[in-house]
This record gives C-alpha cells, structure tokens and sequence, in this order.
C-alpha cells in the first residue's frame, strides 16, 4: 500500500487534539501521539515543526472550525444560540484545549508574546518565521460575523456603534455557552441535577432566554444611540 501522507497528517492531527485536550503542551507527549496515530515521531517533527507548533495548529483549527459553526442570525437568536450550545456538546475538546493555552501561555512576556508557539522548540524544527499574526484570519472571520450582526441593527445608530454593540453581543453569547462546558461539576452541583446531560440540558434553555435577552438590549441599545 502506497504510503498516505495527508491520512498521516489527519491521524496525527486527531491524536494530538485528543492528547492535548487531555494533558495539555506541557503534559502532552510526542511519542503518545505518535503511537495513537499509529505514525513515527519524525512524521509529526516533518509535518508540524514540533510540538509547540503542532499544539498551535490544533487549537487554531479548532477555532476556525467553531468560527464555521457559529452564525447568529439575528432574526432567529435562540435557533443559533442553541445549535452552538449543541456544537459545543458534540466538541467538548475546544473548551480544555482553551483553559490549556490559556493556562500554559501566561508568562512575562504578556499575552501578545505568542502564546504556546512562542515557547522553546526543544531543538526539533526551524525557528518561527517573520509574518502575519497567525490569529488574523480568525479575528477577521468574527469581525465579519459581529459585522453581519450589526448591519441588522437600527439604522439610527451609527456604524462604529452598531458594530461594538454587536462584538460585545457576540463574545457575551460565546461566554455563556462555553462556561457551561468548562466547568461541567460545577454546573451540576450549582444546579443540584443528578446527572451532567440533565445539568446541560436546563442549560441550554436558560442561555438561550438569556442570549434573548442580551439581543433585546443590545437591539435597544442600538435605536437609542
């Protein structure tokens, strides 16, 4: 059988997502992975650089594939919200993959220092190349979002306006679904439910009368500037 370097990358990809979402950069092992995607280390040196990067490559693909999933329509908030709160069921990985960066990125450099990638390669790959912010694509897929929903504003608002309105109603939306998944135990004690499903499930009801909510006042907040 000839060899299949794009199966390789996605075995690969897929081990790492699940490794990383587990343990973390720091806890996470090359040779693991390797194992589960039933690939040699040297592929994922090859392919990825080095652990850093690979770990960068798998939350940043993560992202973009929450970034496809979300679309607020804002004539319909509670249908969006709850298909992303359903999206975040069926991909509980993003969120620790999240409370991962964030928790392994922190350092004196500050948030802007890179992140994970930022950190020492381990003598495997070539040092990171000068260019674009690798996040510009994403943050220009949420600007488009929050733009589309302030377009559907009232018009007697300004565009600068509408658009913030619009980016802290987004990110507000985001907030309340992801919380619920990044401390599941706390949400089912919080609530006294017996099980997580039955904890989720009144969950996602009340966020989205909640994302309503947030619609409405941001709605209001637009025709009243």
């Amino acid at each position: 059988m000839a060899y299949d370097a794009e199966d390789t990358r996605r075995r690969i990809f897929a081990a790492a997502a699940a490794e990383f979402a587990e343990r973390g950069l720091a806890g996470a092992r090359v040779d693991r992975i390797a194992r589960s995607a039933r690939a040699n280390k040297q592929a994922i040196y090859l392919y990825f650089g080095d652990k850093e990067r690979l770990f960068t490559a798998v939350v940043r693909a993560k992202l973009e594939e929450v970034g496809a999933a979300l679309s607020i329509d804002p004539d319909d908030i509670a249908a969006s919200v709850g298909q992303l709160f359903d999206w975040h069921r069926e991909h509980p990985e993003l969120i620790r993959l999240l409370l991962w960066e964030a928790l392994e990125s922190a350092g004196p450099a500050g948030p802007d220092s890179g992140g994970a990638s930022g950190s020492a390669a381990g003598g495997h790959g070539a040092a990171p190349e000068p260019g674009p912010s690798p996040d510009s694509g994403l943050r220009d897929a949420f600007q488009e979002k929050a733009a589309h929903l302030a377009r559907a504003g009232d018009q007697r608002a300004s565009k600068d306006e509408r658009l913030r309105v619009a980016q802290d109603l987004l990110f507000s939306v985001m907030s309340l679904i992801s919380w619920n998944f990044a401390v599941p135990r706390t949400c089912r004690a919080t609530l006294g439910e017996e099980t997580e499903a039955a904890a989720l499930d009144r969950r996602r009801t009340a966020v989205i009368e909640a994302a309503r909510t947030l619609a409405a006042a941001a709605a209001d907040d637009r025709g009243g500037s």
